[in-house]
């Protein structure tokens, strides 16, 4: 079996083509740094010939909403519309829990974008909405201010290790399709405010943190609910704890 992993080079992609590396499957890494460019169209073609599933974990390379939209539609149309001439089986998607709950965010509003096309297409489809990435908690850190109190939103969320959503995603690629949203999450509700003050705790940063309800991510204020998973989510199995520990260690010893 042929599987393409689109965007492949980056953080989500790269973990799985490695998991997928165990199989016994033929796995094309797609990014532009490869030749293939799903907002030009350049090697689409050449890459999709033969495939019978196609892993989209591309991302836009800003999250400006006006450059993420654009992003988002022209790399979606192009892909579904190479999918369907190459008789493409199953398309996955990875987006955000979220995605139908923040329409004053940009970039979510791109998200959906791309779920919409996904939709719209005859290949038939899974989209797999993940919660936050414990990785990429130290982003949302940052984007909480540029000055020396940090001030981040209080709602809940069930952050989610990179290495959990690649082996979700394998599971998914071996299954039919469902034409419809999956959702997955870490086994473990946080306030964002609270897992800022961990990271910087791990991080040695002496920055405090301030619980502002008003705060944006993404550009927009949240509920206290709108990155919870629905009832019915897949829940992963490790835990930030267990994660921090790692990281700190990895910090302390890049060697290792």
């Amino acid at each position: 079996m042929k599987i393409v992993v689109i965007g492949g080079t980056g953080f989500i992609g790269s973990k799985l083509v490695g998991v997928l590396g165990g199989c016994d499957f033929e796995v094309v890494t797609a990014s532009p740094s490869r030749g293939v460019n799903t907002v030009t169209g350049e090697g689409l073609a050449e890459a999709l010939f033969g495939a019978r599933v196609v892993v989209d974990v591309s991302n836009s390379p800003t999250l400006d909403p006006g450059a993420a939209l654009a992003f988002f539609e022209s790399s979606g149309c192009n892909l579904m519309a190479s999918e369907e001439a190459a008789g493409v089986q199953h398309h996955v998607v990875l987006s955000a829990v979220g995605t139908d709950k923040l329409p004053e965010s940009g970039y979510f509003r791109a998200k959906r974008m791309q779920e919409t096309i996904t939709r719209s297409s005859r290949v038939p489809y899974t989209i797999l909405r993940s919660t936050p990435f414990f990785e990429y908690i130290n982003g949302i850190v940052e984007a909480g201010g540029a000055e020396e109190t940090l001030r981040i939103s209080p709602a809940h969320a069930q952050p989610v290790a990179g290495d959990d959503i690649a082996l979700a995603l394998r599971d998914i690629i071996l299954q039919r399709p469902r034409n419809r949203e999956l959702e997955v999450a870490g086994p473990d509700r946080f306030r964002l405010d609270e897992l800022a003050r961990q990271i910087l705790a791990a991080n040695e940063d002496p920055r405090p943190v301030i619980a502002d309800p008003e705060a944006p991510y993404f550009g927009a204020v949240l509920r206290d609910d709108t990155l919870i998973p629905a009832s019915h989510s897949q829940l992963a199995s490790t835990r930030f704890e267990d994660w921090l520990r790692l990281y700190v260690a990895q910090a302390l010893d890049p060697a290792n």
